[in-house]
């Protein structure tokens, strides 16, 4: 009886033991990338490397991963793009008129001109002088105006694309921010996509609504863009920089390559590199 009575209890204890030695379900697969488009990606390094660029421009791959950052917007040299305020150099300029010319179209939004304003003046002088001297690359691209009153950046629902490089900052201190996004997306179709990338500020702070120092909380810029009828769609941490500590006398400017510091420390900031940068994908509904 004592034999037989133990059985149900040790056929119990078997029993606990299996299922607690039995392996977990397997974890679900982590989503997948979408694929790479290897047609533009071969496009884009064919634009990157031409020999329109200058030898300054291309030292600055490395710290702004224009193929990458350009595959995750997903351009097609197909589109119609608009590039909002390419400042004096136009670096993506570069890159984005090559590689639109001959099935997409590149328009620029410019500054209006400001005779008083010196800075203004030079940075137009600088980019058209630019266009001028590389027809070969640049002879398509349509320049236009982004300003306070000035703001036919394309023609109305007629842009794939609106790209702005490290413009966020510059448009809220001009505070011309909403209407800077009210004439992107004018020129965007529905479905249109506005590509940021604009230097990262520090969460923990709050945000300075001119953004003096040239940084701009992630959040912050977020809540500007949605409020203005566009959908985040995706983030990319492709130029983000853990070195930059966003704590300079002369805020972003300090880092290169602007070092406005001149030589002081300048081996302190170029082991930094360029700031740290948030890279976000909005569409249009």
């Amino acid at each position: 009886m004592h034999l037989s009575a133990g059985r149900p209890l040790l056929f119990l204890v078997t029993a606990l033991l299996g299922a607690c030695a039995a392996p977990p379900p397997p974890a679900p697969e982590p989503p997948k990338a979408p694929p790479r488009d290897e047609v533009t990606a071969v496009a884009i390094e064919s634009a990157l490397a031409g020999g329109h660029r200058s030898e300054s421009h291309r030292a600055r791959d490395v710290h702004r991963h224009p193929l990458e950052t350009l595959l995750f917007f997903g351009i097609t040299p197909a589109m119609i793009v608009v590039e909002v305020w390419p400042g004096a150099g136009g670096w993506y300029t570069e890159v984005l008129a090559p590689l639109l010319a001959e099935r997409g179209k590149l328009y620029v939004a410019q500054r209006a001109a400001a005779p008083g304003n010196a800075y203004v003046t030079r940075s137009l002088q600088s980019f058209a002088d630019k266009l001028a001297s590389q027809t070969a690359s640049y002879g398509k691209v349509e320049v236009t105006t982004l300003d306070r009153g000035s703001t036919a950046i394309a023609p109305a629902g007629s842009a794939d694309m609106v790209v702005s490089f490290l413009g966020i900052h510059n448009w809220m201190n001009q505070d011309m921010t909403a209407e800077a996004l009210a004439a992107i997306r004018e020129a965007l179709k529905p479905g249109g996509i506005l590509a940021v990338v604009e230097h990262r500020g520090d969460p923990a702070k709050p945000q300075d609504p001119r953004a003096t120092n040239g940084y701009v909380n992630e959040n912050y810029a977020i809540e500007l863009i949605t409020a203005a009828g566009f959908e985040l769609m995706a983030r990319s941490e492709v130029n983000a920089n853990a070195k930059d500590t966003k704590d300079y006398a002369q805020g972003v400017w300090a880092l290169p390559p602007d070092y406005r510091m001149g030589n002081r420390d300048r081996a302190k900031y170029e082991a930094i590199g360029e700031s740290d940068r948030f890279t976000l994908k909005f569409r249009k509904p």
